[in-house]
């Protein structure tokens, strides 16, 4: 079974790429569907980001305030890393074990939606690394205008990713999304032929 990571920083449309991909009858293993899974109420990852970062995170549901653990994490490379050494191995294990039911289920190729695929050094278990590349300034403008982000929290964010150079030296294949979905379409496509291929 071919393992494609696929990649890009926030605001890119990786996952509107993996969306694609999925339609186009690949198995997906979403990170960061992963990352929200692990963090439900009352799950032993959620408990030990509260331990960390404050026990006020969590609501009188016992759901995750998410924006303001992103606030408090997002604040400095440390607090990132001290998040990250959190969650990061419960994505990685529950990764694997989604890799080894596509596997099972007799998937040729599962895209791997990773956000942190390079950041992580974890392109180098793929059979083909996609970067979904778009300027720095207009990932910041879709952030802001679609997601609702304040321009300070997207930077933030972004600072604390890869920069683009790094991430596009590891790519096997680039997807420039710079474009409308129109532009996106026949990229997304032939790249869907050669996974297949």
């Amino acid at each position: 079974m071919k393992k494609v990571g696929l990649t890009g920083g926030i605001g890119s449309g990786k996952s509107t790429v993996a969306r694609m991909l999925g339609s186009a009858g690949f198995a997906v293993v979403d990170a960061d569907q992963i990352a929200r899974e692990i963090m439900e109420p009352g799950s032993p990852v959620l408990n030990e980001v509260a331990r960390e970062f404050g026990a006020d995170l969590i609501g009188d549901d016992g759901a995750l305030n998410r924006g303001e653990l992103a606030r408090r994490a997002f604040a400095t490379t440390e607090d990132t890393q001290r998040l990250n050494a959190i969650t990061h191995p419960a994505i990685q294990a529950e990764s694997e074990r989604r890799f080894a039911a596509a596997e099972e289920a007799g998937e040729q190729a599962v895209i791997y939606d990773m956000p942190l695929l390079v950041d992580l050094g974890l392109h180098k278990d793929m059979d083909l690394t996609v970067v979904v590349d778009v300027d720095k300034e207009e990932r910041i403008r879709r952030l802001v205008a679609k997601r609702g982000l304040d321009e300070a929290d997207a930077r933030a964010r972004m600072a604390q990713q890869i920069d683009d150079a790094a991430r596009l030296s590891a790519a096997d294949v680039v997807i420039d999304n710079n474009g409308p979905l129109e532009a996106l379409e026949p990229q997304v496509a032939a790249l869907a032929e050669r996974i297949k291929g």
